[in-house]
């Protein structure tokens, strides 16, 4: 088995959470499993007349706080584990922002690059039919690795077909066109730089004249290495997925997001080559996992030599891995908290639809900034009061809390 797994990771830290902050063992138990699992195959016609059938699922996982939302997951590895995983991690993160909802995940087993245009809008809109319930009130998707505003502008398109009448509520990330939040696309890697900066301030790091290496260079990672060098940070490496490249000296960040725009990523970019690996372990100040999960681990924790490290992508780091660092001093910036950005935009996204009533570009993002800082200093405050040394495990009790004080006002418990 990989060392790195979704669902384990979970259950771990919904078993350590509980015991950390005395939750009732009831709702342990609610949240060990999904409350509805939907699976379902789509079948699709090609564009050279064959005909095709794609594996799909949908989770809703909890809706003690509110309406299951949120993620969208197109690649073709995924399974049913991994959605039922996600919707966990949705459940806490929206719970740990104090947003008034649940979590949940859907996924298509396909590759969206092996599609023609009309075969991956097909296959959107046959996901948004297969969906039941959905809806603003009960469950609403969004974007996530291999979908965006487009894709989503057709599943929100499809809804409103079925039902005849629009409703700019019923998916999120769709463009600002149709009803979507400005700002969305750089809501996450802002969140991250956000998060990082308070991190740093309590740690009496000045970001001018720090170093940081970021993994993984694409929306999330190559925005919060930009506000990273805007704010005289030394940005000395960044990965893509075949790769990366340093430079002591700093590299210009504004000048390899061109590159990435004419080239599609940082490969060919005029600077030394570095592996993801490599990376990881460099001699910096920050550390900005924004790849893939499990990337750090019990092998190479020791060897970390960042101060400071943030979890732009989910999972990151194993918990063998966390407790290691932890002893070492590093301080962490949990995934939960750190890459909620887009949640908290999805949110406003949700109630702009609902009222008809559209935000500005600075406000969402003042209301952004404020909400996810006001759930980070509330998950280190609770790690403070219970001696935890984990702003993670600080997060998530928060978070059970919460779902724990709604379900027994429900009567669940």
């Amino acid at each position: 088995m990989p060392e790195y797994d979704f669902r384990v990771q979970g259950s771990q830290l919904l078993e350590q959470a509980g015991e950390a902050g005395d939750i009732d063992p009831g709702v342990i138990e609610l949240l060990a499993e999904p409350a509805r699992v939907t699976a379902f195959r789509l079948p699709l016609k090609m564009d050279d007349g064959s005909r095709r059938l794609f594996n799909a699922y949908r989770v809703q996982y909890n809706d003690a706080l509110g309406p299951s939302r949120d993620g969208t997951r197109v690649t073709p590895q995924i399974d049913v584990d991994e959605v039922k995983a996600l919707g966990l991690l949705m459940t806490i993160k929206h719970a740990a922002g104090r947003i008034p909802a649940g979590g949940g995940k859907g996924g298509i087993a396909a590759d969206p690059r092996s599609l023609s245009q009309r075969e991956y809008e097909s296959l959107c809109r046959a996901y948004m039919r297969h969906l039941r319930p959905s809806g603003p009130g009960c469950d609403v998707p969004g974007a996530d690795i291999g979908t965006n505003p487009q894709t989503m502008a057709w599943m929100l398109d499809e809804y409103e077909q079925i039902t005849g009448h629009h409703a700019p509520a019923a998916v999120n990330d769709k463009p600002a066109i149709l009803g979507g939040s400005h700002g969305g696309q750089e809501a996450t890697g802002r969140g991250v730089f956000d998060a990082l900066k308070m991190a740093a301030e309590d740690m009496h790091l000045p970001l001018k004249g720090a170093t940081a290496a970021v993994q993984g260079f694409g929306q999330v990672g190559s925005v919060a290495a930009a506000l990273l060098h805007d704010a005289g940070c030394r940005v000395v490496a960044v990965s893509g997925s075949r790769g990366g490249i340093h430079d002591k000296a700093g590299l210009d960040i504004h000048a390899l997001r061109e590159h990435g725009r004419e080239h599609g990523g940082i490969y060919g970019y005029p600077a030394a080559e570095i592996s993801n690996e490599a990376l990881l372990e460099m001699d910096c100040d920050i550390l900005i996992p924004a790849a893939v999960q499990g990337v750090i681990t019990r092998h190479n924790a020791p060897r970390i030599q960042a101060r400071l490290v943030v979890e732009a992508a989910n999972g990151p780091t194993t918990l063998e891995a966390d407790e290691i660092l932890l002893e070492r001093g590093v301080q962490m910036v949990p995934d939960v908290i750190a890459n909620s950005g887009s949640v908290q935009v999805c949110q406003m996204e949700r109630s702009q639809g609902l009222y008809d009533n559209y935000w500005d570009a600075e406000t969402i993002d003042g209301l952004r900034r404020e909400r996810l800082l006001g759930a980070y200093r509330e998950a280190l405050n609770t790690a403070a009061e219970l001696d935890l040394r984990s702003a993670r495990l600080g997060a998530w009790i928060n978070a059970l809390r919460r779902v724990e004080e709604a379900a027994h006002m429900r009567g669940w418990r």
